[in-house]
């Protein structure tokens, strides 16, 4: 019987960006009918972070992706594909991939977004997870970022306390060893 190992991704890098801008709860309790026990009992939440004006969803994903690549000492060029899970887009067309493309200053390659709620990093997991153990893409670069402050509305007490703004950024490619991602 032949013994194959099992193959798998793994996250070799990751970044992130938030904010500067703190929403705490005790500001929250000024805007709606609220109190800091009642959002802590609840979600465990404290602050949240709330980009600028002037920030776009791509901007908070540009630092966020840039600190991934740092981290794993590479740079876009290593990249095969950049994957963008986001409710929050800058525009609808083109995709906030693609700004985020043009921000990194890569060459062409494939860029896209998927929308998929809360569980859009996960899904953008098992799609990079897909296109790389086909053999499509060595390496991808999968950005999580969210202007969530844009859309929330901030006179609902069950859904303001939740959201704020920030990115996370993941490298991903073909595991070699038994550090991959076991499941998703």
């Amino acid at each position: 019987m032949e013994n194959t190992k099992r193959r798998m991704i793994r996250i070799v890098s990751q970044g992130i960006a938030i904010p500067e801008k703190v929403l705490t709860n005790a500001d929250l309790e000024k805007m709606v009918e609220t109190n800091d026990e009642w959002i802590v009992s609840r979600t465990g939440i404290r602050e949240r972070r709330i980009a600028r004006e002037d920030q776009a969803t791509s901007d908070l994903g540009i630092e966020a992706a840039g600190n991934a690549l740092r981290n794993a000492g590479l740079e876009i060029g290593d990249i095969d594909l950049i994957l963008v899970a986001t409710n929050t887009p800058d525009t609808i067309f083109p995709s906030t991939a693609c700004h985020i493309q043009r921000g990194l200053k890569g060459t062409p390659i494939p860029a896209l977004d998927i929308s998929a709620g809360c569980s859009g990093a996960l899904y953008g997991m098992i799609v990079a997870e897909s296109l790389i153990l086909s053999g499509t893409a060595k390496r991808v670069l999968l950005v999580a970022p969210e202007m969530l402050s844009r859309v929330t509305n901030w006179a609902d007490r069950s859904t303001c306390v939740l959201f704020g703004d920030g990115a996370g950024a993941f490298v991903l490619e073909e595991s070699t060893d038994a550090s991959g991602m076991l499941s998703h």
